[in-house]
């Protein structure tokens, strides 16, 4: 179970442990010889694929692919946890639309009306929504944001599979009604304002 009762696909899940064993094989296959320097036995290799799959648990297994094909045709010798973190990032900011610690701030500073408001992606504004803006406003936490990025993510991959997400303007200027300006300078009066 995650937050808020849902429960976890068991089919990312089982992508993401495919994704973190073909990881390792390009790994091998790429940097034999410092591979088995590092991870030469059973046990270290089922804790290193345990360390980096804590680590990257926030990665899609399409990023963390994309990542070990990036450090695999770009560097010599055998890439570290932080190599891998770092092309993830670079591979992130590619797709074009702003990273998860990005949408978060700027969700944070918005302002009503919301869906009037100036956003870089509108799956920012329907990220907002789902956790609830009081809840997102009031509560500034690591939960607050990890739910904000697993969100933000899962929208993130249905645009990327075709899905339109529009702000719809509720505002219609037609049913407007205009000031009352006898009322309000009446009232003030009332209250010397």
């Amino acid at each position: 179970m995650t937050t808020l009762g849902q429960k976890k696909s068991i089919s990312t899940k089982e992508d993401f442990i495919k994704s973190i064993d073909a990881m390792f094989l390009k790994l091998e296959l790429a940097y034999h010889y410092q591979f088995y320097k590092v991870f030469g036995t059973d046990e270290k290799l089922k804790e290193g694929k345990k360390l980096w799959a804590i680590t990257l648990k926030n990665e899609s297994p399409e990023t963390i692919l994309a990542a070990v094909e990036k450090v695999v045709a770009s560097q010599s010798y055998l890439p570290t946890l932080t190599d891998l973190i770092k092309a993830c990032k670079e591979i992130n900011k590619m797709d074009g639309f702003p990273s998860a610690e990005e949408a978060y701030i700027e969700a944070r500073k918005s302002f009503q009306p919301r869906a009037e408001f100036n956003w870089s992606h509108p799956i920012i504004y329907f990220t907002g929504k789902k956790i609830g803006w009081n809840n997102l406003m009031e509560k500034d936490s690591k939960e607050n944001f990890n739910l904000f990025k697993k969100i933000f993510n899962n929208l993130k991959n249905e645009v990327i599979n075709g899905k339109i997400f529009e702000i719809k303007d509720n505002t219609d200027l037609e049913t407007r009604k205009p000031l009352n300006k006898d009322l309000f300078e009446k009232l003030r009066k009332e209250h010397k304002v």
